[in-house]
């Protein structure tokens, strides 16, 4: 799931670029969370101090405090990678813009066409570079687990637990449904309650049991062998 800051001090702005990156998403098949902020020195306070992490950004440079450029020489250090798109009435700062690395320069009166290219080109090569991933955030911790290499996800108390092919555990405090919702991807399914496997990992479903590439053997519930098995040819019928 990508994680997405829209910042312009403007309201009617920022609910107009929500609904181009939602869309965006939509078209690009991907999951996304948006954070919005009309204060640009609460997108900075969030990132520098609150360890928020996002994927890509769109600035509005003409802000009140810290203007667009000031934030994004200032992240940076914290976030790296992320891909920045500049929203401006004055071409001037495209230059500026060049030498921060910035993702894509958008000027204000070719929005309606320039930016949901910017954005569609951003998911595009976020996609690319990182593949789908997992993100798991709590305080400073912050890690990204790839898709690919998650085995299954069992319940565990009041925790989920992914497994990946290793063997490696890592525990996040979700239910099942929440992370379900949260990997937003058709390669996992619940094959019971307890229980939610990744396709690209089941060699076969056998005496109601997927067995996994690593061997080992997970519970299909009676309820939902019908479902899986459907949903299991149906995948590979669509990517083979």
């Amino acid at each position: 799931m990508l994680s997405i800051a829209i910042c312009d001090d403007e309201q009617e702005m920022v609910e107009s670029h929500k609904q181009v990156v939602e869309e965006c998403l939509r078209e690009c098949s991907e999951i996304g969370q948006i954070s919005t902020y009309t204060v640009s020195e609460n997108l900075l306070y969030d990132i520098s101090e609150d360890n928020a992490y996002y994927d890509l950004i769109l600035l509005d440079i003409e802000m009140p405090g810290f203007s667009g450029m000031d934030v994004a020489g200032k992240i940076k250090p914290y976030l790296p990678d992320v891909k920045i798109i500049f929203i401006t009435s004055h071409i001037e700062y495209a230059i500026d813009a060049f030498e921060l690395s910035i993702f894509r320069y958008v000027p204000k009166d070719k929005r309606e066409v320039k930016l949901p290219a910017a954005v569609r080109d951003a998911i595009k090569l976020l996609t690319l570079e990182g593949g789908k991933v997992y993100t798991i955030q709590s305080g400073s911790r912050l890690e990204k687990i790839p898709c690919k290499d998650i085995l299954y996800i069992r319940k565990e108390g009041k925790n989920a637990e992914l497994i990946d092919e290793k063997g490696n555990i890592t525990r996040v405090r979700k239910s099942l449904q929440q992370v379900f919702d949260e990997l937003g991807s058709e390669e996992f399914i619940f094959t019971d309650r307890g229980c939610i496997v990744n396709i690209i990992h089941v060699m076969q479903i056998k005496d109601s049991e997927a067995v996994m590439k690593n061997g080992e053997h997970l519970p299909v519930s009676r309820s939902h062998l019908q479902d899986v098995k459907l949903k299991i040819n149906s995948y590979w019928g669509e990517h083979i």
